[in-house]
C-alpha cells in the first residue's frame, strides 16, 4: 500500500512541474478563438454595428468597436501573457453578452450555435483571471524583475 502511495506522490510532484502549461495552453486556444472572430468583425464593423443593432444593443455602433477591439486586443495580450488579469475581465464580459443575447436561445450545443463554445471560453478566461497566466508569460518576467 505504502508503494501505490509513494508512487501517487511522485507522479503529482512530476505533474506539478507541468502547471504552467494548461495556463499557456489556454491563452493561446483563447487568443485564436479571439482572433477569429474579431478579425470577422473588423472585416465588416457596419454589419456588426447593424446585427448588434437588431438585437437590441444599446448604442450598436460603438459596442460593435469595443467587442472588436477587445477581442483583438485580447489576441496580443493573451498570446503575449501581458496583462492577462486585466483582459480577462472585458473578454468575460464580452463572453457573458453573447452567451446571453445570441447563443443561450439554441441550447447548448456549438453545432446549433448554442453557448458550448463561449461557456468554454468563459471558463478558461475565468482560470487565467484566478490564476493569471503563468510563468511562460511576460506577466511573469516582468513580476519576476521587480523583486
Amino acid at each position: 500500500m505504502n508503494s501505490i502511495f509513494l508512487k501517487y506522490s511522485n507522479l503529482t510532484i512530476n505533474l506539478e512541474k507541468l502547471n504552467d502549461f494548461p495556463l499557456l495552453f489556454f491563452r493561446l486556444v483563447l487568443a485564436y478563438g479571439f482572433w477569429i472572430t474579431g478579425s470577422t468583425k473588423w472585416q465588416n464593423i457596419e454589419g456588426v454595428a447593424q446585427w448588434f443593432e437588431s438585437l437590441g444593443y444599446p448604442l450598436p455602433t460603438l459596442n460593435a468597436y469595443m467587442a472588436a477591439s477587445t477581442e483583438i486586443a485580447g489576441v496580443i495580450l493573451l498570446t503575449l501573457g501581458l496583462g492577462t488579469r486585466l483582459i480577462s475581465i472585458p473578454l468575460i464580459i464580452v463572453m457573458i453578452v453573447a452567451i446571453t443575447t445570441v447563443h443561450l436561445g439554441n441550447g447548448f450545443n456549438a453545432g446549433d450555435n448554442g453557448f458550448e463554445i463561449p461557456l468554454y471560453y468563459l471558463l478558461m478566461l475565468f482560470a487565467l483571471l484566478v490564476y493569471g497566466p503563468g510563468r511562460i508569460s511576460i506577466d511573469h518576467l516582468i513580476g519576476k524583475s521587480r523583486n
